[in-house]
């Protein structure tokens, strides 16, 4: 068995590349992500290139350049993840949250896109508590279950279980995977090293966590240490207490990386809400009608829907419904047809959060970081 440990390889990248030799990482990431954009890139232009010469391209080919522009989509936002965790000014708000409750949350949002990759998830978790910045432990679960969903076969088995010493919280992943000899294309780099692996490795970096992973033949198994773990026993934080000086995280992209749909038939408004969010980091669809959003939600959840409120029906209604019976909490936003004021979500019986559009620059971030991290 080839085991890594304390840090995982290939190790997080340097927080501050500065020394030559500390450099061969980032060129090497580089390349990799050069990889990953262009080459489903280059083959959904070569489907357009078809599609431009024959004037036809069937629902099986439109499923395909979609999924293709999605991975390169997915590859450049990975990037700039990486590169915002590696600039050193990102600030981290530490509160107190349950790890199992978290895992669950996120792997009921993301229930139907495992499902509709004939991927089954097991879960075995216990009640316990760990110091760390909301929306990163997020970000931070979201990313081992991208690279999970990647590499394994068939089912993946989640753990939320304390270590005897040191008496710290873990997220146990294991999975059997497809080994490297059998993987049709060698020029490719292994799956288990994937962008996603990277992001996973460095968002443990930046959040002060230690990351194993184990890999033998076909199996592989990647714990997530968090030392920062309450401990009722002792009264206290087992290792490291709360430093002073950390301010909040609004300002520093907390929500980077989720995914926000759209419902908005009318141009202005996609306007709008498009430059009211452009610099939070998040990947933004769109989509015109109620109908267009259900079919949208089918196969894989966004984190967060936000709609027109002149598009609010029974079938949007039934909609929220149903994906908050797999994933309870979930974002809507209305936009309202006037005024200014942030509504929350429950506030005197209310099914939705709602904003106005005077000052939607500034109400439709902070109802964002709000109604989603009611779900972290």
């Amino acid at each position: 068995m080839d085991v890594t440990a304390r840090p995982a390889l290939p190790p997080a990248l340097p927080l501050a590349p500065a020394e030559p030799d500390r450099t061969e990482p980032w060129r090497e990431l580089t390349a990799q992500i050069g990889r990953e954009v262009a080459g489903p890139l280059s083959a959904a232009l070569e489907r357009v290139i078809h599609l431009t010469t024959t004037g036809r391209i069937d629902r099986a080919g439109l499923r395909a350049l979609r999924s293709e522009i999605e991975r390169a989509r997915r590859a450049g936002m990975i990037s700039q993840q990486l590169a915002r965790y590696a600039s050193k000014r990102l600030r981290q708000s530490h509160e107190r949250l349950n790890l199992a409750h978290t895992l669950q949350s996120v792997l009921a949002q993301r229930a139907r896109e495992v499902a509709s990759r004939g991927i089954h998830v097991r879960q075995s978790t216990r009640a316990i508590e760990v110091l760390v910045d909301p929306a990163l432990l997020f970000g931070l679960i979201n990313a081992l279950v991208d690279w999970a969903i990647e590499a394994a076969r068939s089912a993946i088995d989640f753990r939320v279980e304390v270590m005897k010493f040191p008496v710290h919280g873990t997220i146990v992943c294991s999975f059997g995977h497809e080994p490297r000899h059998r993987q049709a294309d060698d020029a490719e780099p292994p799956i288990l090293d994937s962008l996603s692996w990277h992001l996973l490795a460095q968002s443990a970096a930046t959040m002060g966590l230690v990351l194993h992973r184990e890999v033998d033949a076909e199996h592989v198994r990647t714990t997530l240490e968090f030392p920062r773990t309450v401990n009722e026993s002792i009264d206290g934080v087992t290792a490291i207490e709360l430093e002073d000086g950390f301010g909040s995280s609004i300002n520093s992209k907390p929500l980077a990386g989720s995914h926000i749909l759209v419902v908005a038939a009318r141009r202005d408004t996609r306007m709008q809400v498009r430059n009211a969010i452009a610099d939070m980091g998040l990947l933004i669809d769109f989509v015109g009608s109620v109908d267009e959003a259900i079919d949208f939600c089918a196969d894989a959840l966004p984190h967060a829907v936000v709609f027109e409120a002149a598009l609010r029906c029974e079938r949007l209604d039934q909609l929220a419904g149903e994906i908050r019976t797999e994933a309870p909490g979930f974002a809507f936003i209305e936009l309202a047809e006037e005024g200014n004021a942030f509504e929350i979500s429950g506030f005197n019986g209310q099914t939705y959060a709602r904003v106005g559009p005077q000052g939607l620059a500034q109400t439709l971030p902070s109802a964002l970081v709000f109604e989603l991290s009611k779900s972290f």
